[in-house]
């Protein structure tokens, strides 16, 4: 835990990676930023390094995120790793109990399992993963099934996952709208919202959550968890730029349809993207902080004195790593309160 005056207390920090494929590299080089990237934050004080599952996108390396989660904590040692997160209407909750029940008995007391409801692909893909396209919609039976299957079974239980029955691997709810909220909150479980790319949902969602939570036996408060872009540089138009790579790529992979690696950065983005591709985007990026350790500090200090999440998780896209790894430190240095220098 990162204690931060951003919070005026105790605010633990954690990052969400997408193993992103810079361009001239390739997954192994992705997966092996990913594990860099993680020893970094172990390191800063960080809470949590979760990894998030994406399929058919060119540009992102973690589709098989249980195998990634293994390979980042087998390179840690106290950081917590998990999924955010496993969409859980590709799989079968049995298949997701094993997976995290072994990484569980290899890695103990370090594993998460944040569940999403979205497919995170397009319909063909989704046929090519062999799932129905109704398979969302027994999402918070599958939840309530995999959370069985991760507890202590029962006498007459005939069908367990081996490993993971017994190992209580926490599972949290993510979501970007009302309906992973009242999920959460019906289950007792802790609550992840996407608001670094869908923010338009976060304060009623995040109201509901905490209004219509039920204690449970992993939960007895509710628990919120935002999510955040934040790049942190030395100063305000060296993060800016950074910042475009993650600017270009959501305005090529979202708005033009084309299936490309992460970009370098660029002066301006202003010469790359249309007046409503400009507009869009802003707004799905609402959430994010960008710039000199002061600019964030601000940023993050208002971020959090109006929502007052219970953890904070950034993503810091760069096409450089040594870009990200200088963030980390920059954000650790503000939540610890430390001076910060170049």
């Amino acid at each position: 835990m990162i204690s931060s005056p951003i919070s005026g207390g105790a605010l633990p920090l954690s990052v969400l990676d997408l193993a992103q494929i810079p361009e001239g590299g390739t997954a192994r080089t992705a997966l092996h930023r990913s594990r860099e990237l993680a020893r970094h934050a172990e390191r800063l004080g960080f809470r949590r390094f979760w990894l998030a599952e994406h399929h058919n996108m060119a540009g992102i390396a973690s589709a098989a995120t249980s195998v990634a989660i293994g390979f980042v904590a087998e390179g840690t040692e106290t950081i917590r790793v998990g999924a955010g997160g496993i969409m859980l209407p590709n799989h079968a909750p049995l298949v997701i109990a094993e997976q995290f029940g072994t990484l569980d008995a290899l890695y103990p007391g370090r594993i998460d399992l944040g569940l999403g409801r979205a497919p995170g692909t397009d319909q063909a893909t989704l046929r090519a993963l062999r799932r129905d396209h109704t398979a969302a919609d027994t999402f918070p039976s599958d939840v309530q099934e995999l959370l069985a299957l991760l507890g202590d079974p029962r006498p007459d239980q005939h069908v367990q996952a081996v490993p993971g029955a017994g190992s209580h691997v926490p599972v949290w709810i993510l979501g970007s709208s009302l309906f992973g909220a009242q999920l959460a909150a019906a289950l007792g479980l802790p609550y992840a919202f996407a608001s670094h790319f869908a923010p338009a949902a976060l304060e009623p969602a995040v109201r509901i959550y905490r209004e219509s939570f039920r204690p449970s036996a992993q939960q007895a408060a509710p628990h919120v968890m935002l999510a955040a872009n934040v790049v942190v540089a030395d100063d305000d138009e060296e993060a800016r730029r950074v910042f475009t790579s993650l600017q270009r790529s959501f305005v090529d992979g979202i708005f033009r349809r084309r299936r490309t690696l992460l970009p370098p950065p660029i002066d301006s983005i202003e010469d790359y993207w249309q007046p409503h591709e400009r507009q869009q985007l802003e707004s799905m990026l609402s959430c994010s902080f960008v710039g000199s350790p002061e600019t964030v500090r601000a940023g993050l200090e208002r971020f959090v004195a109006e929502h007052a999440p219970d953890e904070l998780i950034v993503t810091t896209t760069a096409y450089d790593q040594d870009a990200r790894l200088r963030s980390l430190e920059l954000l650790a240095g503000l939540a610890s309160g430390a001076p910060v220098t170049g």
